[in-house]
């Protein structure tokens, strides 16, 4: 799924886990990176896999404090819970996916809460 301005917010906020991939066409990495990307999102069909183009979405790659690509960001129910610049090899990505999706939101949020209060 590719995510603009106009669509990023709704894809983070009314899926269960979206991962984000920030990339570019010039982007050797990232070139590199997405056919792995790719077999991920055809292994979790329960994952919302999107993609940001930051040449066409300079403002939304802008306004994300993207600085270099490729980046993986990842939500869970709306919260920003993982992020990494750099291509990620197959089993890490994996790892990442399944830790997400482990992840208690319950205790996430008590941790943020207790952090800025």
């Amino acid at each position: 799924m590719n995510l603009t301005t106009d669509t990023f917010e709704s894809a983070v906020t009314d899926n269960d886990i979206v991962l984000v991939d920030w990339w570019a066409d010039w982007c050797g990495p990232c070139k590199m990176f997405a056919p792995i990307y790719d077999q991920a999102a055809d292994a979790h069909p329960d994952v919302v896999f999107g993609k940001v183009d930051t040449e066409d979405q300079q403002a939304l790659a802008a306004g994300a404090g993207i600085t270099s690509i490729p980046t993986i960001m990842a939500f869970k129910e709306g919260v920003l819970v993982f992020r990494q610049s750099g291509a990620l090899p197959a089993r890490d990505l994996d790892s990442v996916i399944t830790q997400v999706k482990a992840l208690d939101m319950d205790e996430v949020r008590a941790k943020m809460a207790a952090s800025q209060a």
